[in-house]
């Protein structure tokens, strides 16, 4: 196939519209259901690069869950606690633990629910049957992988009366070095962003603390290689070998860090036994669930715990998580890591990463106030190395 005529652009009045090899060549895809559309292919494109590199920098198989053109997180295969089970709604799933694969999506998806719904999904290697399970429950719009096993292929075909989007990845594609693209009549060339992320960019510690552990070189590689297919400016939060907090594509640096480490704390907060202790009424469903617990976690929890409201959701009616419980909770965290695609101008950022249980980060470095920044890193007993490379995305 070497074109794909799509309905429409990004918005239904941009057409007409199509995807195509400008070398004439055979597109590296092949369609096994549905019709994707021009942003779907941004997603798959973008979020397969993703993967791809996380697998190669790791040696682990990864899986990303995206949503207009920018990850809501990004993991590793890492086995899930019986907590983060429970926090992700896949508590339930059969085989789990046995499925490096669908420990991965779980975790991908789980990590900021609400973004993730209706999202793009992107997988380093064969999606199989338990992975297959999941996503045939949630909300999404697509998945891209290089393989897919026959009972998974079943699986997905049902999904969506049989016109979700499946696509299929030459794994071995390579793509030309010189990338281009039009905005206003005008072409853009530059070259593809091939730099290499791998725990040799970590080298560069310039703080006291230099004690860099092996758990925290994974989650900051996985930190970069996301906010390398992140719209900027972007700051990723990472633990456990995955994504935890994304703040991606905000003007200043600082309002990325705090909406990043506001999801990365939220999804801590989703493990506490006072959220997994909540008793949901009989029919309440996972979407609903979700939101309810994003309410409860919020300052408008009345909404859903009020004398007037609570049982539409709850069999029990919950006490109210009060904003000295969560920062007690929130204050036995550590051993978090966080990277930055840009330098951190101000140590206001660093201040704010530590309130999130930060221990670890990395950045390009190479600002004016990088002593300050540095200051404040060893203040808090942080480790930052400087990697001297920049990550910007757009």
């Amino acid at each position: 196939m070497k074109e794909f005529e799509l309905k429409y652009g990004c918005n239904p009045n941009q057409k007409p519209a199509k995807i195509y090899m400008e070398n004439g060549k055979d597109l590296p895809i092949e369609i096994l259901s549905g019709r994707p559309g021009y942003i779907n292919f941004l997603d798959a494109f973008n979020s397969w690069q993703l993967v791809k590199e996380l697998t190669e920098a790791t040696g682990k198989v990864s899986a990303t869950s995206f949503k207009h053109v920018s990850p809501t997180s990004a993991s590793v295969g890492n086995k899930l606690s019986d907590a983060l089970k429970k926090s992700c709604f896949v508590d339930d799933i059969a085989g789990l633990d046995d499925s490096e694969m669908a420990c991965a999506y779980a975790r991908a998806r789980g990590t900021d629910r609400m973004s993730s719904f209706g999202d793009w999904i992107a997988l380093s290697g064969e999606c199989d049957e338990v992975t297959a399970k999941i996503i045939a429950r949630e909300v999404s719009d697509g998945i891209i992988a290089p393989s897919y096993s026959p009972k998974a292929l079943e699986i997905l075909k049902q999904k969506r009366k049989g016109t979700y989007n499946i696509v299929k990845i030459d794994k071995d594609y390579i793509p030309e070095v010189q990338e281009k693209k039009m905005v206003f009549g005008v072409t853009f060339e530059q070259g593809r962003n091939n730099f290499k992320i791998d725990a040799d960019l970590l080298k560069n510690i310039v703080t006291k603390n230099k004690n860099l552990t092996e758990s925290a070189k994974i989650d900051l590689i996985i930190s970069l290689i996301t906010l390398k297919y992140t719209q900027s400016n972007s700051v990723c939060f990472a633990y456990d070998g995955q994504a935890i907090g994304v703040g991606a594509g905000q003007q200043s640096r600082i309002h990325c860090t705090r909406l990043a480490g506001q999801k990365a704390d939220l999804w801590q907060l989703r493990q506490s036994e006072k959220v997994l202790g909540l008793q949901f009424a009989e029919g309440v469903d996972r979407p609903t669930k979700n939101n309810v617990i994003d309410i409860y976690l919020s300052d408008d929890c009345q909404d859903v715990i009020g004398d007037d409201v609570w049982k539409q959701y709850f069999a029990v009616r919950p006490t109210e998580f009060t904003k000295e419980e969560k920062k007690a909770f929130l204050s036995k965290i550590s051993g978090v890591s966080v990277g930055s695609d840009a330098f951190f101008p101000f140590s206001d950022n660093i201040e704010r990463a530590s309130k999130s249980g930060v221990k670890f980060i990395a950045q390009p470095g190479g600002s004016v106030r990088d002593d300050l920044v540095i200051e404040a890193c060893d203040k808090e007993d942080i480790l930052m190395c400087f990697t001297g490379m920049r990550l910007f995305h757009h």
